[in-house]
């Protein structure tokens, strides 16, 4: 059996994909890509917009479990994306070993904030 090798990319459900690639870009940060107009990058992971609805599909914005974007400073980086309007549930929390801060896209989209500050054993 073949061996899965990688992720090679998270699909970003929208309504709006030209919203949607403001915020990935502009509000987060995320770096185009110089050969897609609907992808961007977070290190090596690919964050590309999509339409599921122009597949057939009904939209539903990815919840239950956000996805967590790894970040220097957790409340240096939420300070920030509020000042641009992100809204985030609740307070950042620390599980003990990181801080993390949970918050959504213009979809609903659930994104996290994520920093582990304790060593791995």
């Amino acid at each position: 059996m073949a061996a899965i090798e990688r992720l090679d990319f998270l699909g970003v459900p929208t309504q709006d994909p030209e919203r949607s690639r403001t915020f990935y870009r502009d509000v987060l940060g995320l770096r185009p890509d110089e050969h897609a107009d609907w992808e961007q990058w977070a290190g090596d992971t690919c964050f590309a917009i999509w339409e599921p609805e122009k597949q057939g599909m009904p939209f539903t914005a990815q919840q239950g479990n956000p996805w967590p974007l790894g970040c220097d400073d957790v409340a240096a980086t939420r300070a920030a994306l509020e000042a641009k309007g992100v809204q985030f549930f609740g307070d950042t929390f620390d599980t003990g070993v990181c801080h993390m801060a949970i918050f959504v896209d213009p979809d609903g989209n659930q994104l996290m904030l994520h920093r582990r500050y304790a060593p791995y054993e």
